[in-house]
């Protein structure tokens, strides 16, 4: 489905006079929920380490969409950066009514290889960073009486750990239990929590970093996702816009796993066995059945 085809699904006006700001927004998937919101007609704040990429996707989502795009230097685990994003933020628009906790960091390794100095570096970006945003908007939203939206993108092995990226399942885990925490102690605000747990969605030189040289051409993501397909960035950016819209109100502390099936698939303990050929099946049912 062409991402024309599947935003055709939503008022061109739904979001209208909405901000939203997502961290790690100049690239892969940050940069694919920008677009969308901005082509509903949302103000967009994008928020990353890196100031060419914040400009150039900036530059671009503006000419696309004629949408007003405020593009922030941030370091998400250093609070008085994210105390100057809200304040840029609130000088340029007013108020933000939804946050997207998108920045993350990750690497593969084995664990025992790792320092405590690594172990902290994804801590201090995914849990720290999310904690960091989400309070002081928060706050700010409480203060100001503002029913605000925030949308945390997690991992399916959030709720089930994985070996080789431990310090990104540990953090992601917390950014869960945040998650549902403030769900119940800040809807009395009006302020709706929810996360967002994607499968593969592949995104340019991202899996070449986690996997150099030849490794990345030798994992094969498609192959443990029952639809035998990746996710597209569309499809992703269409369930963030869905959640930011009214039509999403009443939807609170909730994970909404995008995968295709892929942890559910690694989740069974025979479901392996849809790799086994028809006749291996026929000669299992002639066999007479254990007692």
């Amino acid at each position: 489905m062409e991402e024309k085809t599947l935003l055709n699904l939503f008022n061109p006006k739904l979001l209208e006079g909405k901000t939203v700001l997502i961290t790690g927004g100049a690239t892969g998937l940050g940069n694919a929920m920008a677009n969308a919101c901005a082509s509903l007609g949302a103000n967009i704040i994008i928020a990353s380490r890196n100031i060419e990429r914040l400009t150039t996707a900036a530059e671009e989502i503006e000419q696309k969409y004629s949408a007003k795009v405020l593009p922030v230097v941030c370091d998400v685990s250093k609070i008085e950066d994210v105390e100057n994003l809200l304040l840029k933020a609130k000088e340029e628009f007013g108020s933000v009514d939804a946050l997207i906790n998108n920045a993350a960091g990750n690497f593969i390794s084995p664990t025992e290889n790792l320092s405590t100095n690594a172990f902290s570096k994804i801590i201090d970006i995914v849990l720290k960073g999310t904690i960091n945003c989400s309070l002081t908007f928060g706050k700010d939203w409480i203060a100001n009486n503002i029913h605000g939206s925030i949308i945390n993108i997690i991992t399916t092995y959030a709720f089930t750990g994985s070996s080789f990226v431990t310090p990104s399942a540990a953090a992601k885990g917390g950014v869960l239990a945040l998650t549902r925490s403030l769900a119940v102690e800040w809807g009395k605000y009006g302020i709706r929590h929810n996360a967002i747990a994607p499968g593969p969605f592949p995104t340019k030189g991202a899996l070449e970093r986690l996997l150099p040289g030849d490794l990345a051409k030798q994992f094969d993501l498609k192959a443990r996702v029952p639809l035998n397909r990746v996710g597209r960035h569309e499809e992703l950016a269409g369930l963030v816009v869905y959640l930011l819209s009214g039509f999403a109100d009443y939807i609170n502390g909730e994970v909404i796993c995008i995968d295709g099936g892929e942890w559910l698939q690694g989740a069974g303990q025979f479901n392996e066995l849809s790799a086994l050929p028809p006749e291996v099946w026929e000669q299992l049912k002639k066999q007479k059945p254990s007692k």
